[in-house]
């Protein structure tokens, strides 16, 4: 399982004014304080936005969320266009997916906090969306955290490849110290890389099993996937 920001690509430049657009369209407020992001859900965010904007939604939060998502993936895919202009993909991280697409048995997918309309633009964006079984993955569209999502992308998985996946067998690849707790919540195995704001002695104290710099390094990362996977069948 992969997280997208900030492992795969950084699309900062175009994430921020979509959710500022879909932000005050929603609540009729400029979004001033931007809440941190990484390793959070959608849900998180826009709840946290709120309360770091001074804006009560009441009793309407709910469905005040549910108009931001709707604006938030019409505001994204305008600026469609300039994904691959203003962003970029991260070091290696084409090579990594390619690469461990080949490995026999081995499924892909992504886990990120990002509502899956956006998380899909971003994959084709960078090409990267082939090596991906993107149907089972774990999207900021449902509302729970993501070792809660980490479940349900593996209860997707199971059911679509009729194969158990185990913690011991299911490996999340990340690089902030919230997926690191995800992976855990969720029972996965951690792979972090210190390309997004954790470094790596954030990512080994939060508990990763392995930390690598970057994705720069093919061989690298899948023979870490391969050793935390170990005692997987085949």
């Amino acid at each position: 399982m992969w997280n997208i920001d900030l492992t795969l690509v950084d699309v900062a430049r175009v994430t921020r004014p979509a959710y500022a657009e879909a932000f005050e369209a929603v609540t009729g407020r400029p979004l001033v304080r931007l809440p941190q992001m990484a390793g959070r859900t959608e849900s998180e965010i826009f709840f946290d936005a709120l309360a770091r904007n001074e804006v009560d939604a009441g009793a309407a939060s709910e469905q005040w969320l549910n108009a931001f998502t709707v604006r938030l993936a019409e505001s994204f895919a305008a600026r469609r266009d300039l994904l691959a202009e203003q962003g970029r993909l991260l070091p290696g991280a084409r090579e990594a997916l390619a690469a461990l697409a080949a490995v026999p048995g081995l499924v892909q997918t992504v886990l990120t906090g990002c509502i899956k309309p956006n998380a899909l633009e971003k994959l084709r964006a960078f090409g990267l969306a082939e090596f991906l079984d993107t149907e089972v993955g774990g999207y900021g569209s449902e509302v729970y955290p993501k070792g809660a999502l980490l479940l349900n992308a593996r209860s997707r998985a199971a059911a679509s490849y009729g194969v158990t996946f185990t913690a011991e067998t299911s490996v999340f690849i990340a690089d902030s110290v919230r997926d690191v707790e995800a992976a855990q919540t969720g029972g996965a195995r951690c792979l972090a890389v210190a390309s997004g704001r954790s470094i790596a002695s954030e990512l080994r104290h939060a508990g990763a099993d392995l930390v690598l710099a970057d994705l720069s390094q093919t061989d690298a990362v899948v023979d870490a996937v391969r050793w935390l996977t170990a005692g997987a069948p085949g």
